[in-house]
């Protein structure tokens, strides 16, 4: 279903490159081993009861609530968040709202300004139910449940997506009686958008998660016999930061990609940014960030390379209309679809930049609909995966994410930490 696009002839052999991906293939089943390889083989293997209680549950909020606050941070928060703004937004009249994603208090209180005296529910999202951010948005959220509901009724809306058996969380849903969902135990948050991590506030949204997993079956289908063209972008990613370029941008022409870009930033930067190793990622949404950006991209530091997003599919909704005198002078683009202008000016940045000396690679997707962003989805978790393992790092972990935390609980003087 993805098709992937670059010219490596100008960077490696093709024999070269035939070995190299070769190697990467053979990282297939040790990520289907791996103590948090699950998602690997989630799109078959995932949990059809839980699924159904998720739509069930998804139902009932979109009967009882104008607004679904969804309370986590990182890969808690931007999967589903991702896959909601990618497919236009919310269809079923209830509004996602985020919360517990940064410690601002501007942020939290324009969400709790916009809910207002409206109906609205809770989807909590941690497997330990300690992480600070988090945890402080729930402790706020649960209180204005219950003082607007009363304890009983406030219970009944809190929905509790954490560790299937043990953690601060856990315990409190079990004892107060929240419907709770699991934070599986061998998948890793950035790895976990099609686990009921994102799942119900995507189904909230209203989008169909049965053709987002189908659409994820197919990539796997196609990837996880030899890792098909997720080998061969892994492999490029790597010799891309052996030429010296260690910067790789993210570009498409949709606004309504901007979170799946941070998503995409996650997965990569926390799998694979330790032991001083790692290609930064960075994103762009073009054509906006063509007035901002462009310039640096087309004369800057020769140090980056870029992979496009692109859409196959045709959107003709929009035409560019007649218009007398033709002041603006856009007489020569009467008629034609605003989408086929976008294509056109999609081609010429990928040519200017490669003429400027930026490495380009593209990654097509069928449509923007559930079943393409299912299997993008896949194809960038394998791809991350055998990319770690070929530049040598282990893409499940992230000791580093630990520090600054250590250092705020010091400063905030929580107890068992000194200064």
């Amino acid at each position: 279903m993805i098709d992937f696009r670059c010219d490596y002839k100008k960077l490696i052999s093709a024999d070269e490159f035939e070995v190299r991906v070769d190697e990467a293939r053979n990282n297939i089943l040790r990520i289907q081993q791996d103590d948090f390889g699950g998602w690997a083989d989630l799109p078959i293997n995932y949990d059809k009861d839980e699924f159904a209680r998720i739509k069930k549950a998804a139902k009932r909020i979109n009967s009882d609530s104008k607004y679904l606050v969804c309370i986590g941070i990182g890969g808690s928060y931007l999967g589903h968040r991702a896959v909601i703004e990618a497919l236009g937004g919310e269809r079923n009249g209830v509004k996602v709202l985020y919360a517990g994603n940064s410690l601002s208090a501007r942020g939290l209180r324009t969400v709790i300004d916009e809910i207002g005296d409206a109906d609205f529910s809770v989807n909590v999202i941690s497997k330990s139910g300690t992480t600070t951010e988090p945890a402080v948005a729930f402790r706020v959220f649960k209180k204005m449940l219950i003082d607007k509901y009363g304890e009983e009724l406030a219970a009944k809306r809190i929905y509790a997506t954490t560790d299937a058996n043990k953690g601060a969380l856990h315990d409190e849903a079990i004892a107060r009686g929240y419907e709770t969902f699991v934070v599986p135990d061998n998948i890793g948050g950035r790895y976990s958008v099609l686990t009921a991590v994102g799942l119900l506030a995507i189904a909230v949204a209203g989008i169909d998660i049965d053709k987002l997993m189908d659409g994820a079956e197919e990539e796997r289908a196609a990837l996880i016999s030899d890792g098909g063209e997720a080998a061969n972008y892994a492999v490029l990613r790597n010799v891309m930061l052996e030429k010296g370029y260690d910067i790789e941008v993210l570009a498409n022409f949709e606004p309504s990609f901007m979170y799946f870009n941070e998503w995409w930033k996650q997965l990569f930067g926390e799998s694979e940014g330790k032991d001083n190793k790692g290609i930064f990622p960075a994103s762009v949404v073009y054509s906006t960030d063509l007035h901002s950006m462009g310039q640096y991209m087309q004369e800057g530091r020769r140090a980056l390379f870029e992979t496009f997003v692109e859409v196959k599919a045709d959107d003709n909704s929009v035409l560019v209309p007649a218009e007398d005198g033709d002041l603006d002078g856009l007489g020569y683009l009467e008629g034609r679809s605003l989408d086929n202008i976008c294509k056109v000016a999609n081609q010429a940045t990928r040519d200017a930049h490669v003429a400027g000396g930026v490495p380009v690679m593209r990654i097509l997707i069928p449509a923007v609909d559930e079943r393409s962003i299912g299997a993008l989805i896949y194809f960038f978790e394998m791809a991350c995966a055998l990319s770690a393992f070929t530049l040598g790092v282990n893409p499940f972990n992230q000791p580093g994410v630990e520090a600054y935390k250590t250092r705020m609980f010091e400063l905030l003087e929580k107890p068992g930490y000194k200064k």
